[in-house]
């Protein structure tokens, strides 16, 4: 079996874990492909910061804080604290030591030639993480939010803020106007990527923030196209349990697309991959099958007649043992829902 997960932050690398997990334990012969979105990525300090792969790198291989919720264990912040005097870095984003060892590395990689994607492949070298990490692409798409901002130049009422500006420094309390992800237009998915895709037998859409995670990925140039051709059963976890976010802030984001903080208004969003949603472009949904929490199953009824199959199942990752469990109920509700079709 062949599994394949879409996935960003915190939460993306928590049930990645878990799959690992449950590959281990009970799926022999199983391989895990994740493709993480890249769309929190920028440059700060002259090095190429990749928040979300760092994350699963660094949950994966046990070097992660699981105090703090990011960075690496151990780490000190000297050299961070000295790029701030030098007025290099900013106030509101710090760097730690440990894990400027890893942007320099990256950055040297990519002067050096290498793609996103090779140098992804060097970084997991260092450990041995049970799954195989891509870059959603290997072109830059960075992800920039668009705030009202009656004083900004030439009379727009709008200025223009890195997504790391918004999320770290102002908590994502600015309301946005709409997200802008440049250099979108010249993206095409990363070969590993597609390999991914185009070869599995269950996809899994990790419970990571809708708009700027999996939004994100699935709005590079053929990436959508290439989800939807998948021979592999396309089940979802929602990251709404009972109208709120399992982490982070995506109830901002889900606000700024006009979709209400609920697990069934994000299934919705997503559509089901049954049903064409643009009959211009006869462009369908994603998804076969959704996982929410028992919380919200008065939705199931409803998702099922608009064409989603659902079920309703504990989904808070409150340890691995319960990431693992989550992730065999996605992979038992893929492989039922396989055999059905």
């Amino acid at each position: 079996m062949r599994i394949a997960v879409l996935a960003g932050g915190v939460g993306g690398a928590r049930f990645v874990r878990g799959v690992r997990q449950e590959v281990s334990r009970n799926r022999q012969g199983a391989s895990v492909d994740v493709i993480v979105n890249t769309g929190d990525d920028w440059w700060l300090a002259g090095l190429r910061i990749t928040p979300d792969l760092d994350s699963m790198l660094y949950t994966l291989s046990g070097q992660n804080d699981e105090q703090r919720g990011w960075g690496r264990l151990g780490e000190s912040e000297r050299v961070s604290a000295e790029l701030k005097a030098y007025g290099v870095t900013p106030e509101w984003f710090t760097l730690g030591d440990l894990d400027l060892g890893t942007h320099i590395a990256r950055s040297a990689w990519l002067r050096e030639g290498l793609t996103p994607s090779e140098v992804v492949h060097r970084l997991q070298e260092r450990w041995e993480l049970g799954v195989t990490l891509h870059p959603a692409t290997d072109q830059q798409v960075d992800t920039h939010v668009v705030v009202a901002d009656p004083a900004a130049r030439e009379g727009s009422g709008e200025r223009e803020l890195h997504f790391q500006e918004w999320w770290t420094r102002h908590r994502a309390s600015i309301p946005v106007l709409r997200f802008h992800q440049h250099g979108l237009h010249r993206a095409i998915p990363s070969a590993g990527a597609l390999d991914a895709l185009l070869d599995a037998d269950v996809v899994l859409v990790a419970p990571s923030n809708p708009v700027v995670s999996i939004g994100t990925i699935l709005s590079i140039p053929g990436m959508a196209q290439a989800v939807a051709a998948s021979p592999g059963t396309i089940v979802g976890v929602s990251p709404i349990i009972a109208g709120s976010a399992v982490r982070g802030m995506a109830e901002a984001c889900l606000a700024a697309i006009g979709v209400e903080p609920d697990a069934a208004a994000v299934a919705r969003h997503y559509g089901a991959r049954s049903r064409v949603l643009l009959p211009a472009t006869g462009a369908r949904g994603l998804l076969d099958g959704w996982l929410l929490d028992e919380e919200d199953a008065g939705a199931v009824e409803g998702l099922e007649a608009e064409g989603i199959a659902a079920r309703a199942v504990p989904l808070w990752m409150r340890d691995l043992e319960r990431a693992a469990e989550l992730a065999r109920d996605a992979i038992d509700f893929a492989i039922e829902l396989r055999g059905a079709s």
